[in-house]
């Protein structure tokens, strides 16, 4: 424990306002479901306007996320991690101080809509940008660890989120978010201190007062290098691959499945509160204490198929759930499926050199954005079907079964991947065809 302290002593000041911010969110999501079917569909458990208008969300959200993330990954490079961690945190507020306001049908609709900008903006970025942080600060060969720790960390704030949800009354809710969010905005503004060293490139913010076309330009010959640096690295090109088919699975279902739970069993807040606390609780264990136990053991390869296999059980289960408390057990393997995360950052930071560890993570994160563009085109209107009445069988959770297959594809695909560092001489030639964003 004398070692995480030391390695996490750097990352306080962002982990802490961090942590906010994820309590925040976390305490709205088994809110959300109950607010939207009651505005939307006021007295019936089943509600496909508000599946609908979830998976056009992610739709949209997928589209403009493609470009979004490999550009904030890079911004990040070229003019520090702290502007664009504010940028990302703050967007937040402004839907949720909506539904402070009022949470009727009009302002539901005007919710989404900010939300979906604030998504574009945020969902996946901070993360991306978070730990192109820690890889400034840590060593490469205890980054896998202090990965699996702030994602401990991230489950321990999903698990204090819940539980504000689940005792909260609801009227609260969102005004206690709002406030944790504004205070972790102003805590990262006084405190987090900036890991990249500008220099000149600073003096080239003048940049955004050249012509469209100079931005353009620009831009597509960052995407392009981004794009190189992952093509030309069979590892980086392996794990996007696995990202892809995983993301497009497991996006599907998250997407979709508080509105199957409640339409299935006729869940409320407190039974989603619950059933995400059990992901959380057990997750905190598995991510602070087991993934650094298990790392020099079955290294980032073994822990990332675990935990695919986890999740195709996860998928499984809840398709199949015929009472209950099937979910519950469901639940429990999120144990183990929560460590893909740390293991697909410690993957690409491996593949990459330190100078493009934000290009790198960007663009992967980039790739899982397209899975989530195309997952709700086929997730929302099957799972709408198949909790209707004119369902062609009785299987209200076929699309989560569906959605399982995309895994199985992600585990292959995992099994055949190899863990290699980039070759130094590489890496100075393809230096010489990067291009700042903004230049």
């Amino acid at each position: 424990m004398v070692g995480a302290k030391e390695l996490l002593k750097p990352l306080i000041h962002l982990l802490f306002p961090l942590c906010m911010h994820w309590i925040a969110e976390e305490m709205t999501v088994s809110v959300l479901v109950d607010v939207t079917t009651g505005a939307l569909c006021p007295g019936d458990t089943t509600c496909s306007p508000a599946i609908y208008l979830n998976g056009l969300q992610q739709t949209i959200v997928g589209i403009f996320k493609m470009v979004m993330l490999p550009v904030l990954g890079q911004l990040s490079d070229e003019y520090g991690r702290k502007p664009l961690l504010l940028l990302t945190v703050s967007t937040t507020i402004f839907p949720f101080a909506l539904l402070v306001i009022s949470k009727s049908k009009e302002f539901v609709y005007a919710y989404y809509v900010l939300r979906t900008i604030s998504y574009m903006i945020s969902q996946g970025s901070i993360f991306c940008i978070a730990v192109a942080y820690v890889a400034d600060v840590v060593d490469n060969s205890k980054r896998a660890a202090v990965f699996s720790w702030i994602t401990g960390l991230f489950s321990a704030s999903h698990v204090v989120g819940n539980l504000l949800a689940r005792f909260l009354p609801e009227s609260y809710i969102f005004e206690v978010s709002v406030a944790l969010l504004l205070s972790c905005s102003i805590y990262m503004y006084l405190f987090l201190e900036e890991t990249v060293k500008q220099g000149e490139k600073m003096e080239k913010s003048s940049s955004f007062l050249y012509g469209a076309l100079e931005v353009v330009q620009a831009r597509y010959k960052s995407m392009r290098y981004a794009a190189t640096i992952v093509v030309t690295s069979p590892t980086l090109k392996s794990i996007s691959i696995v990202s892809f088919f995983y993301e497009l699975g497991m996006s599907g279902i998250s997407g979709v499945l508080l509105y199957y739970l409640k339409a299935a069993f006729g869940f409320d807040k407190n039974q989603f509160s619950e059933i995400l606390s059990v992901v959380g609780i057990g997750s905190i264990a598995s991510q602070l204490v087991g993934l650094p136990l298990l790392n020099p053991c079955l290294k980032e390869k073994g822990i990332l198929c675990a935990a695919i296999l986890a999740s195709i059980a996860y998928a499984l289960l809840y398709g199949l759930a015929w009472a209950p408390w099937v979910p519950y057990l469901s639940a429990a393997f999120g144990v183990i499926f929560v460590l893909i995360k740390p293991a697909t950052y410690a993957v690409i930071s491996k593949g990459s050199n330190s100078t493009n560890q934000g290009k790198a993570q960007g663009f992967v994160a980039g790739v899982q954005s397209i899975a989530s563009l195309l997952s709700p085109l086929a997730m929302s209107p099957l799972t709408s079907w198949f909790l209707s009445s004119d369902a062609p069988f009785n299987c209200k959770g076929f699309s989560i079964i569906l959605a399982s297959l995309c895994m199985v594809v992600s585990l292959y695909f995992a099994l055949a991947l190899k863990v290699e560092a980039p070759p130094d001489n590489e890496l100075e030639n393809e230096e010489s065809i990067e291009a700042p964003l903004l230049s």
